[in-house]
């Protein structure tokens, strides 16, 4: 479900309080356990919804929600994985961590870690596709669950704020709710391509 389905199925304020934050909650949870939701998407689009809503902390509700729930889901994710080593067998969970952080990636993960410590978690959540990567530079350092979630936490709050502050920009340039989601959703896809098309044209200028 996109930002703009949202807007479309939250007509009142009222409907938007009673489905509208659970709904984010659930989408985002999802998100971070299965890694090809676009949840900067949404969480821009609530928060554009809830720019021009008149009903008092809106905006608040939208970061608690949008950082809880991608705190829940990313300690899940993480849990399931540390289960994933530990079985002889392995997981499903840890193999799609393996295979959503490539080698160079993971390998730079590492260093960073190893480096800077509880800091590249906040960085990694920021950085498009720099979560997983991270979390599994995490698993494999053999983390405990307890201090991969002190680190997260903070993460978690600084991505939801970022995201949100996209959501306000966008909210604020235009009359109209859908159009401000609209623009949210084009500036969280530019951020997302950003990197890929950065190590792309470096490739490309490398092999030149």
């Amino acid at each position: 479900m996109t930002p703009l389905a949202v807007v479309a199925l939250l007509p009142t304020e009222s409907t938007q309080q009673a489905i509208g934050y659970p709904t984010l909650f659930l989408l985002v949870l999802a998100g971070a356990l299965v890694p090809v939701v676009p949840t900067g998407a949404l969480v821009s689009g609530a928060a554009v919804v809830a720019f021009h809503q008149t009903a008092p902390f809106s905006l608040l509700l939208v970061f608690v929600t949008a950082s809880l729930a991608a705190f829940l889901g990313d300690a899940a994710l993480y849990w399931l994985g540390r289960r994933g080593l530990g079985s002889k067998n392995g997981s499903r969970w840890l193999e799609a961590i393996r295979d959503r952080a490539p080698e160079e990636r993971l390998a730079q993960a590492q260093a960073k870690l190893s480096d800077h410590n509880v800091a590249v978690l906040v960085l990694s959540r920021l950085v498009p596709a720099g979560r997983i990567p991270v979390m599994l530079a995490c698993l494999l350092a053999k983390w405990p669950l307890r201090r991969f979630a002190r680190g997260n936490l903070p993460a978690c709050l600084a991505w939801a704020l970022t995201y949100q502050l996209i959501g306000i920009l966008g909210g604020s340039l235009f009359p109209e709710p859908w159009q401000g989601v609209l623009a949210a959703i084009a500036l969280t896809v530019v951020i997302g391509a950003a990197p890929s098309v950065w190590r792309r044209l470096r490739r490309r200028t490398g092999t030149a």
